[in-house]
């Protein structure tokens, strides 16, 4: 891990692949979702002006990281919501609450970058190391 907390990206035919790290389990989801949310348009230009919940469960880590990305997602795709930053009050080994800062897209503002479809399953990876943790997830676009 080169920071922290942080995202990258990282090549795969076709798709997107997200990379993202952080020294809690909580943090590294934060910062996927921070990731995948940069796709479509650059957090530095969203303002912070009210948040929405986004919660989700499954019975795996994996499950509960696709799970709420792709609510993350549809968040994004039935209101418009674009995010700035992302926090994770409740994280369980089943379930997960977060609460995403944002504002709702304005094409006068926000340039609109990568539309992405879902996260998947293809190749994902939540790794643990004395550092913290590592996701990689492929976004299908």
């Amino acid at each position: 891990m080169s920071a922290p907390a942080g995202y990258a990206y990282f090549d795969v035919a076709a798709d997107v692949g997200v990379r993202a790290w952080g020294p809690t389990l909580p943090e590294a989801f934060a910062q996927t979702a921070l990731g995948v949310f940069a796709l479509m348009v650059d957090p530095l230009s969203v303002e912070r002006r009210e948040s929405r919940e986004v919660r989700a469960q499954a019975d795996s880590r994996e499950a509960l990281l696709v799970n709420w990305l792709n609510e993350c997602l549809y968040l994004h795709d039935i209101e418009g919501f674009v995010v700035h930053r992302i926090e994770v009050p409740v994280f369980e080994a089943k379930k997960v609450h977060a609460l995403l800062w944002g504002e709702a897209l304005d094409p006068a503002r926000h340039r609109v970058g990568t539309l992405v479809k879902a996260a998947t399953f293809h190749q994902l990876q939540i790794t643990e190391s004395d550092g913290g943790w590592d996701i990689r997830v492929i976004l299908d676009i």
